[in-house]
């Protein structure tokens, strides 16, 4: 019994037919039927019960699938690592970007990162954090720097910050303060983030008001443009103050807003990471916890 055998044999199961199973694999059905017949052999028992139209699995052969699919998946798993050994750490890693982080830390991090992996070349994905954990579950991308809350049910998660949110806006808004709380946005025009609005509206709430909403969006590169041209006031995580250039804007903390944003780098449970990749696990955590995301 050898790998070859277990991918003819997973062919016939998952096509249903011999014949079927051997277009497939660009054979002819009397050298396939030979295979499965020496498989039987080989077994001692009998791993399939051929009908008219389809065939099925006897209890052996339901075992024998089951298995043969987890070590094909360790074969195929076991060849690209050993490539990857051969070949050192190289090719190109697919990660995915939330918005509000793609040009401040990160940048500094690759810097870094390249400085011991020049080899290493990169493709990313920008969006929110669902669309990125679409893009994880799809195989589009294969490592995700998100923020939280999200599900973290198939995923492996590790936490690189935490950081408060700002509000931001032109001056006009602040009246020259220096910290700000809720009630001073009492009537200030608001552009919030789409999935934090329920959390901020009952932090609103609890201060006394509701807020006055004027954007809602998606994307926190959109609540900084519209907060930079003057339109309103963005809640943003504090990462997201790169995307402030105007003169008049001004990122202030607010003293009474509690929430915190956190984020996390994560995978697919289970799925095959790089060489690449898991050198850029390794690497920025420890680029972070250094204090250097001001690096160029």
């Amino acid at each position: 019994m050898d790998l070859k055998q277990l991918s003819y044999f997973t062919a016939v199961v998952e096509e249903g037919t011999i014949s079927a199973a051997a277009r497939r694999l660009h054979l002819t059905q009397p050298p396939l039927s030979a295979q499965m017949k020496l498989l039987e052999e080989e077994a001692g028992c009998v791993l399939f019960e051929r009908g008219s139209r389809k065939i099925r699995l006897t209890a052996a052969g339901q075992m024998l699938y089951g298995r043969a699919q987890k070590m094909l998946e360790l074969a195929d798993i076991t060849t690209r690592e050993l490539r990857d050994y051969r070949e050192g750490t190289g090719g190109v890693l697919r990660l995915g970007v939330v918005s509000s982080i793609g040009s401040s830390f990160l940048t500094g991090a690759v810097h870094s990162f390249c400085t011991e992996h020049p080899q290493v070349n990169f493709e990313l994905t920008e969006g929110n954090t669902y669309q990125l954990l679409e893009g994880l579950s799809s195989g589009l991308v294969e490592l995700a720097i998100v923020r939280t809350p999200f599900s973290e049910k198939g995923l492996v998660s590790l936490p690189l910050l935490d950081e408060p949110l700002l509000a931001a806006g032109h001056e006009k808004y602040f009246s020259g303060k220096n910290m700000l709380r809720l009630a001073d946005l009492k009537d200030t025009p608001l552009i919030l983030y789409r999935r934090w609005e329920p959390i901020l509206s009952e932090s609103f709430r609890n201060a006394g008001f509701l807020p006055r909403i004027f954007c809602k969006n998606d994307d926190a590169r959109t609540s900084a443009a519209w907060a930079d041209a003057g339109l309103g006031v963005a809640i943003l995580p504090a990462s997201a103050s790169c995307y402030f250039h105007h003169p008049d804007s001004q990122v202030l903390p607010v003293a009474d807003l509690k929430l915190r944003s956190g984020i996390c780098l994560v995978h697919s449970e289970g799925a095959y990471i790089s060489a690449a990749a898991r050198a850029f696990m390794q690497s920025l955590p420890a680029y972070i916890s250094g204090g250097t995301t001001d690096k160029p």
